[in-house]
């Protein structure tokens, strides 16, 4: 799909997290001669003067990051260090290493950077993530946000089919699959700033019921029961 822009085909194109599970689903659309796809030991994030290296060696003009810690959510809480050296740290090196060679990067945050009680939210909107998934997600912003040749995407996405035997019939979100992104994704590469990626506003119930009929329905006690975004700007892009 690269082939048929232009724009992307000039460009050398480094992407984190190859083993990721976005990452799978898009490299079957994503691809090229210009494409590069790492993994942690071609590209150790922890490791500044490795990645530094390998930006400048390779001539990189777009690194798309994805690498970091997402699941267990559980490790956030439980392993602090591990989350801030992944997701804030490791982020921040990225950062250093696109600003010294004047790559332009494009990182891949999440809508748990927003409070998850009103939604939808818009891109500037208030941003008080609702755990320390989001907290890593946001310190990783930061350093993002210091860079001006760089897009902040806060995406709300999951697998297909859905994962889980039940889902929350009162949570209202913004989920898409990660196969509808990676098939439009090659469409924000060109964009700076912060943006919202989602699908339809809708409770997690109705979304999941999209891939399988026979997910159960669960009700949540939390207080966290909107994390939909608005996603006007995605939509104008990508249509």
């Amino acid at each position: 799909m690269v082939f048929t822009c232009r724009y992307l085909m000039k460009k050398k194109i480094a992407i984190t997290g190859k083993t990721s599970r976005f990452a799978k689903t898009l490299k079957k659309i994503f691809f090229g001669p210009n494409i590069i796809y790492l993994d942690k030991k071609k590209f150790n994030i922890l490791n500044f003067e490795q990645i530094n290296n390998f930006i400048k060696k390779n001539k990189i003009n777009i690194l798309i990051h994805m690498a970091g810690l997402s699941r267990p959510m559980e490790t956030h809480s439980n392993n602090i260090n591990k989350s801030i050296e992944l997701n804030i740290i490791g982020t921040a090196n990225v950062v250093r290493a696109c600003s010294n060679n004047n790559t332009k990067l494009i990182y891949f945050s999440t809508n748990y950077v927003y409070p998850g009680k009103k939604g939808p939210y818009h891109e500037n909107d208030y941003l008080y993530p609702i755990n320390n998934y989001g907290w890593s997600k946001l310190g990783g912003e930061s350093s993002v946000k210091m860079y001006k040749n760089s897009l902040i995407l806060r995406i709300c996405m999951t697998e297909k089919p859905f994962l889980h035997k039940h889902a929350f019939s009162n949570v209202i979100t913004s989920f898409m699959f990660h196969e509808d992104f990676a098939k439009v994704f090659h469409k924000l590469i060109n964009k700076k700033g912060i943006i919202n990626i989602g699908g339809k506003r809708q409770s997690i119930l109705k979304f999941a019921k999209q891939s399988n009929n026979k997910i159960k329905k669960k009700i949540s006690r939390d207080f966290y029961l909107d994390h939909s975004i608005d996603i006007k700007k995605f939509k104008k892009i990508v249509s």
